[in-house]
């Protein structure tokens, strides 16, 4: 396969790539296999088609901005959790300013029980899809029954003329309790180990972007179990704070979106990209402005209070230097 059109269209050599839950990003239609009443006009949120613009609206200048004012441009990748389905996707990208750049996606319907799913988005300017998958994340829960979660998307493709493999992650919640529930991460940070060995039996020294709300911290063990092959490298240990994170629960941040890449992307290498930088994108206008959220972010909901916001977590991002 020639990639090397990719190289000469890649004006740029600063690239961005983002993660961003979404929270909740329903449309008003009621779905009968999946649990999203409250997510309709006449539901408990009352989500009609204006508040289902509305937010569109806000989520698409946010991820038009990260990292704009390095790049100039929006992220050439973003995967995106807490999306019902493969229409709101198009929504979205439909959506100004992402209407104006050439974006397309991969989306997997998963058996989530809410009916919630991951999504890539992504610059055909920059990348091209060679293959794409949805793996299964296979849990139960303690009485033995199969819990129904996100699957883990898997993209093969090919960035600025070079191979990548992309994970887009939407862990198992904590909502039972934290250690009650680890055991289910950890079987995430399993599955894609095992994907990976499986990924090197052919490939050498293949490329990894592994991004996702993980719901769990980087010095987590499933975290720490994801790390213990020693192919990744971590860029979101350092921005670690109890005064900063990506989500605030009951007043504590929490650092459970991250971005986690090969160790490849540390090295210097024509045709090939090298990590630069990492960080939370918490800019003003994502925050709650007064009250006693202040500072976190400015969400959708509060319970079934309507806050008009844009998500509970704020995006987090790399961004790559191409080697030309």
């Amino acid at each position: 396969m020639n990639f090397s059109f990719f190289k000469k269209k890649s004006v740029n050599t600063l690239h961005t790539v983002a993660f961003y839950n979404l929270e909740n990003l329903f449309d008003t239609i009621d779905d009968p296999d999946s649990l999203d009443d409250d997510f309709t006009p006449n539901g408990s949120r009352k989500w009609t088609p204006r508040r289902y613009q509305k937010k569109l609206g806000k989520l698409a200048k946010t991820i038009g901005e990260i990292g704009l004012e390095a790049v100039g441009l929006p992220p050439v990748l973003v995967g995106v959790a807490e999306v019902e389905n493969e229409t709101v996707v198009q929504d979205l990208l439909a959506t100004e300013p992402l209407n104006k750049y050439n974006y397309q996606y991969v989306h997997y319907d998963s058996p989530d029980k809410r009916g919630i799913d991951n999504a890539l988005l992504y610059n055909k300017d920059n990348f091209e899809v060679i293959s794409s998958e949805a793996i299964p994340l296979i849990v139960y829960s303690l009485a033995g029954q199969r819990d129904t979660t996100r699957d883990i998307l898997y993209v093969h493709g090919i960035l600025n003329g070079e191979e990548v493999h992309i994970f887009v992650n939407h862990w198992p919640s904590r909502r039972n309790g934290e250690v009650e529930t680890d055991y289910k991460r950890i079987a995430a940070a399993k599955t894609i180990n095992e994907y990976m060995g499986h990924i090197e039996e052919g490939t050498e020294n293949p490329n990894y972007i592994v991004m996702g709300d993980f719901n769990d911290g980087p010095s987590s063990t499933s975290i720490q179990t994801l790390m213990s092959r020693n192919k990744l490298h971590n860029p979101m240990e350092t921005l670690r704070s109890p005064n900063r994170g990506s989500a605030n629960y009951r007043k504590s941040w929490s650092l459970f979106d991250q971005i986690m890449v090969s160790h490849n992307f540390l090295n210097y290498e024509k045709g090939t990209h090298s990590f630069c930088d990492a960080n939370i994108f918490d800019e003003t206008f994502l925050r709650e402005f007064k009250g006693k959220y202040k500072g976190s972010p400015h969400r959708t909901y509060v319970g079934r209070r309507y806050m008009g916001g844009f998500s509970d977590h704020f995006p987090v991002y790399v961004q790559f230097k191409y080697n030309s």
